[in-house]
């Protein structure tokens, strides 16, 4: 009579045997072997040379148009600056093999940043500040996401032309955008009944909106992720963090001139105030507003259905974790910026951004992600320990039976 098979389970978090891959460690999805210590020189090593030249020299040549077309100095003292240090690291990429793509990024923030904000300090435009702060807050959302070397990928980021352009230029938008990435890292984090997460991402997201309107988007995408994924106790400590953010930076302000805090943060970005905004492109909204008072009108009303579409997918189907917020923020923050009467290509920085800090943060998986549910039994089954694990107990078992 032959025995029945024995059902093994991979109890979830049980050490593997000393000596087998892992240890303990954490790994990359589809790479056990691979361990923590090993993973920032594997998160170098996916990048080829090729394709950082590639990109570099993709930078070189929007520098050099920026340098040459522009019709803003600091823009084109930018483009001059960033097309030399951008080709000179092209070439460092694809030439040298060691640490080519290291020497490359430090020559990039060489040329494309540290180079313009000195001349511009020189002349009395600088914007140092506006980068210390992304680069602190970007960082500390890579670093939350759990991405090896975050020092380094901050830099990288910051060292391509989406951050260096804007923070030689002005910068004032990139440290409201790395607020919002490390709201989005933080909420990533809120695991359940970890309130103090929930109302740290309500404090980042918070600050960034006090700051700017262009953050506005970003509460009601986490209320509803809260709400969807942890109840509404959660949205409760996350709204409660972002009222309060608001009121200590802004709430004074506000009630002494509210008059003047709705047209600054509403009617001038609408193009519905009495000051008209110098903001310019050859974007939809704003190329419709230019046509005459029902053009103006017709643009605004594309902005609402655009934000009202965003809204109702929000509401039929939630996102499923952070990950799936943010893609539906940067969605949701490119049409507006789209369509908007008084809009500029400059405010592209933040989908941009966004996407950067969210492929980033994939790369591992989050632990600590709102949908890391428990995985269920019978899946466990079908894990590479547990098919190893039973088919190991049935060879021992058959052996037996033959002796």
């Amino acid at each position: 009579m032959t025995p029945p098979a024995a059902r093994v389970l991979e109890r979830p978090g049980a050490a593997p045997p000393v000596g087998e891959p892992g240890n303990g460690r954490r790994s990359w999805p589809g790479c056990p072997w691979l361990s923590r210590g090993a993973q920032g020189h594997a998160a170098v090593a996916v990048i080829r040379r090729e394709w950082v030249a590639v990109a570099l020299g993709g930078s070189a040549v929007f520098a050099l148009i920026t340098a040459l077309t522009s019709f803003n100095a600091p823009e084109r003292v930018w483009g001059a600056f960033a097309a030399v240090s951008y080709s000179v690291s092209a070439i460092t990429a694809a030439v040298v093999r060691r640490r080519g793509v290291s020497l490359a990024v430090l020559i990039s923030l060489t040329g494309s940043l540290a180079a313009p904000l000195a001349w511009m300090a020189y002349t009395g435009m600088a914007r140092i500040w506006f980068g210390v702060a992304f680069a602190a807050t970007f960082g500390a959302a890579v670093r939350i996401a759990g991405v090896p070397r975050p020092v380094w990928w901050t830099l990288l980021v910051t060292a391509s032309p989406v951050v260096a352009l804007p923070l030689a230029v002005g910068g004032d938008d990139l440290p409201v955008l790395g607020l919002m990435c490390l709201g989005l890292a933080l909420a990533s984090r809120a695991s359940r009944g970890n309130w103090p997460w929930v109302a740290a991402a309500g404090l980042a997201i918070g600050l960034a909106a006090a700051m700017k309107a262009t953050a506005w988007p970003a509460v009601p995408v986490l209320a509803v992720l809260f709400a969807a994924r942890r109840g509404w106790r959660a949205v409760a400590w996350f709204g409660t963090a972002v009222v309060g953010a608001g009121l200590v930076t802004d709430g004074i302000t506000v009630a002494a001139h509210p008059a003047a805090a709705v047209a600054n943060t509403v009617l001038y970005p609408l193009g519905l105030a009495k000051a008209a905004s110098p903001a310019g492109s050859m974007l939809p909204g704003h190329l419709l507003a230019g046509v005459g008072t029902w053009g103006h009108w017709a643009a605004l009303a594309l902005m609402a259905l655009a934000g009202a579409g965003v809204g109702i997918s929000l509401i039929i189907r939630p996102p499923r974790d952070a990950h799936g917020a943010t893609w539906r923020l940067a969605l949701g923050l490119a049409l507006v910026f789209v369509l908007a009467p008084a809009s500029r290509v400059g405010y592209f920085v933040y989908p941009l951004g966004l996407a950067a800090w969210l492929l980033l943060s994939r790369w591992p998986e989050l632990p600590g992600d709102l949908s890391a549910d428990p995985e269920p039994e019978h899946r466990r089954l079908t894990a590479p320990g547990a098919i190893g694990t039973l088919t190991a107990k049935v060879a021992s078992l058959e052996r037996h039976l033959a002796g």
